[in-house]
């Protein structure tokens, strides 16, 4: 079965990122000049996704005039001769179809699946946070849209985080010499990590860990993980497979200092930013 939708949360307050976030979305942060959440659409519209259904709470109405039609906008860049910004803008609300879903529930990254699991009609999907990139020389959606087709079972993106860093992740166990899954605990301790192999916020899903999802306890920090309910599919006999990042990396942008990060490693894949920035960094260095 093909992947057509993906279900993206986005309902996040953005708490690390204030005053920032105070008044606008996490998502509609500007990686350079371009939204946090339209370089993950345009991933997933590469991928073939048609059918994208945000997961959104009542102060994200920015985000989804984004992806929206601005028609003074469009006339103004018309009238002023600036065709290139007018294609820029006319493009973003033909990469998908939107659906937009207010999240109903506790909190966690659980949640966003279940408000929109009548969306997604017993079929595979993927499932992407809002606020992490993933900076690949194949899109990395394609890269799991393939290794569903070969596994048919869902997958987890993973990546190795430093080992201080992995009670802030979902942290994998793999069987041996293989990509599957043997285990997965929910921001464990370091003493308590299987190893440093972190889930991110890019995975196929299908209707049966939904279903787990809706009978799932709250876990750590009284939220609802989708981690947890991995951990009960593999539990009872189900398959997941974890594929790690072929020639990319995995950016969260969460906080200040990987906020940064991130803007610095998309700007120096500018031809027109980053022989300057790389200038203007290496005289701040030597100071």
């Amino acid at each position: 079965m093909n992947i057509t939708k993906a279900v993206v949360a986005v309902a996040g307050s953005g708490t690390r990122l204030l005053p920032a976030t105070k008044a606008q979305p996490k998502e509609m942060l500007p990686i350079v000049d371009k939204p946090i959440i339209q370089y993950l659409v345009e991933e997933l519209s590469s991928a073939g996704i048609h059918d994208i259904i945000m997961v959104t709470r009542w102060d994200k109405k920015p985000l989804e005039d984004h992806f929206d039609r601005s028609v003074e906008l469009e006339q103004s860049l018309e009238k002023a001769g600036k065709v290139g910004y007018l294609g820029m803008v006319q493009k973003i609300p033909t990469l998908a179809n939107f659906v937009y879903v207010r999240q109903k529930g506790p909190y966690g990254n659980g949640t966003p699946i279940l408000s929109a699991g009548s969306l997604v009609d017993d079929e595979p999907f993927i499932f992407a946070f809002g606020d992490d990139l993933v900076k690949s020389k194949v899109s990395f959606t394609k890269q799991l849209v393939k290794a569903y087709k070969e596994y048919q079972c869902p997958i987890i993106g993973v990546q190795k985080v430093p080992k201080r860093a992995v009670d802030r992740y979902g942290i994998v166990k793999l069987k041996r010499g293989t990509n599957e899954v043997e285990d997965i605990i929910e921001k464990p301790s370091v003493s308590e990590a299987p190893s440093q192999l972190a889930q991110f916020g890019r995975m196929v899903l299908n209707q049966d860990i939904i279903n787990i999802l809706r009978d799932t306890p709250l876990g750590k920090g009284g939220e609802l993980w989708v981690t947890d309910a991995l951990r009960t599919y593999v539990q009872r006999g189900g398959v997941v497979r974890a594929l790690e990042i072929e020639d990319g990396e995995w950016f969260t942008t969460g906080d200040p200092l990987n906020y940064l990060k991130a803007m610095c490693e998309y700007a120096f894949d500018r031809k027109d930013l980053a022989p300057e920035l790389k200038k203007y960094l290496r005289a701040r260095l030597a100071k």
